[in-house]
């Protein structure tokens, strides 16, 4: 999904589409070589998972324990982030986030990794993902004397680590214990002073997998993060799993939190857009999820047309499985300006008609006095779609129909997902017909819900943003502006 708001690695400014929430990264390297470089890198790779943040905290496991260098800020990882900050960071053991605000406020006191000094030492932690009872722990624990420095749930997650361990043997089981109290998605890299932690809710709604480079272990948001590095990838860290990093046990695995496989809830934004193509989930290919989702458009909602393309940069694989079904050619209708500035630096809402065109272009010499199929990820609002839709027939296109490769967004999402209230989704309450209309476009489909869990490759996931079936209760009020990963 595009919009006028976005830069060109797909970097959502304003606020009608989609956007992701937080990618984590965590390394221990056995040898004791210093990390914070590798984890710079890794989140360089997650940085389509959030831009108004990021941050590292790195620790010496053979020194003295409660000792973490960190540094944070607002902005992108290179911007955050000079060779001064790198150099300065020494330690073998350090875990590392980007972050997008699905709620709570942006701000530099919300950028994680979060680090907490307590009794036994230190927890350094990052987390994706939004709980649903994150209000009433924070409440609990405020009336227990406790002081929070953010208003994130990461916050509530990473108190409750602390105070587990004063009752447990192990840092790896307060984490355990912790994650019993919490309820919704998360996906968790803790670094303790000799041991890094993964941790992931039972319904696996967030990625999370393991890697090795020589003699480091790595824990990610995303296989590309891996590949950046120059890892091997290991396996993914399964719903409900715990995994303890040290050099003495490798990977230690914890399954005490698994559900059911037929329980489990993936999000399955991460195949239709969120995660990088060239990434693996669960096992099973992001690409190969766009291909079949285009493919499976072709199938359902046929048309005749001369062109089929995509939407950059999710839409673009999408609109070569259409094509390869279908028969009809692929090809390049839009050119993106790359050098567009700052995340934050947005234009006024009377600007933002033109701020398409600044960050997206149609090459009129590719769809001249054609029929062209546009494919894209979601419409949410509405409100880019119209305009892209029309900018094609400002560039000589004779017709324009449109295929979306997920189904219409009927309800908001409270696991993460910026889908926002039920009265500001374009589906809600319209018709597919009204809504072509609403945008202009000649024709319109939409990728049905039965297909989306063979285009995830079969595996089980959440679709309560297409049909209202959450696998937790949600929250009886919307508290997504309170709290957030």
């Amino acid at each position: 999904m595009y919009n006028e708001d976005m830069d060109e690695t797909g970097i959502r400014l304003d606020e009608t589409g989609l956007k992701e929430e937080c990618g984590v990264f965590g390394i221990y390297d056995f040898d004791g070589g210093d990390v914070a470089s590798t984890i710079y890198y890794g989140l360089f790779a997650l940085q389509h998972r959030g831009q108004e943040s990021c941050g590292i905290a790195v620790s010496r496991t053979s020194g003295p324990k409660g000792k973490v260098t960190s540094h944070k800020g607002m902005g992108l990882v290179n911007e955050v982030f000079g060779q001064e900050h790198l150099e300065h960071m020494k330690g073998d053991i350090g875990v590392g986030h980007v972050r997008y605000s699905t709620a709570g406020a942006s701000t530099r006191e919300n950028a994680q990794p979060l680090v907490l000094n307590y009794v036994k030492g230190t927890l350094a932690l990052a987390h994706n993902g939004n709980l649903i009872n994150a209000a009433k722990l924070r409440h609990d624990l405020e009336y227990t004397g406790a002081i929070f420095q953010t208003t994130i749930d990461s916050e509530v997650i990473a108190y409750h680590i602390a105070r587990e361990r004063l009752n447990t043997k192990t840092v790896e089981d307060a984490v355990n214990r912790a994650c019993q109290k919490i309820k919704g998605a998360y996906s968790l890299v803790v670094m303790s002073p000799r041991k890094l932690i993964g941790a992931r809710d039972p319904f696996g709604f967030k990625p999370l997998c393991i890697g090795k480079r020589e003699n480091s272990y790595i824990i990610a948001s995303e296989t590309c993060a891996l590949d950046t590095i120059g890892a091997e990838f290991v396996r993914d860290v399964l719903p409900g799993e715990t995994v303890t990093i040290t050099p003495e046990g490798g990977i230690v695995s914890d399954l005490s939190r698994a559900l059911p496989k037929e329980q489990e809830a993936r999000c399955v934004f991460e195949y239709i857009y969120f995660a990088r193509p060239d990434s693996r989930i669960d096992g099973v290919s992001v690409y190969a999820s766009r291909i079949r989702a285009g493919r499976f458009l072709a199938m359902d909602a046929p048309v005749e047309a001369d062109l089929v393309v995509g939407v950059p940069e999710s839409g673009n694989a999408a609109a070569l499985g259409y094509s390869l079904q279908s028969g009809i050619p692929y090809g390049t209708a839009f050119v993106k300006n790359g050098y567009v500035g700052r995340t934050f630096i947005k234009p006024k809402q009377s600007s933002r008609e033109s701020g398409v065109r600044v960050k997206l272009n149609v090459l009129k010499e590719a769809v001249d006095g054609k029929s062209v199929i546009m494919i894209d990820d979601s419409i949410v609002r509405g409100t880019t779609s119209d305009r892209i839709v029309r900018m094609l027939r400002e560039a000589g296109a004779r017709k324009v129909h449109v295929r979306i490769s997920s189904p219409p967004f009927l309800w908001p999402c409270y696991f993460g997902t910026d889908v926002p209230a039920r009265d500001q989704l374009i589906a809600c309450d319209r018709s597919v017909a009204q809504i072509r209309e609403l945008i202009g476009a000649d024709s319109l489909g939409y990728l049905s819900l039965e297909r989306l869990k063979e285009m995830a490759g079969g595996l089980h996931i959440c679709t309560g943003c297409f049909n209202g079936n959450y696998p937790i209760a949600p929250p009886r009020e919307d508290i997504r502006g309170q709290q957030d990963a």
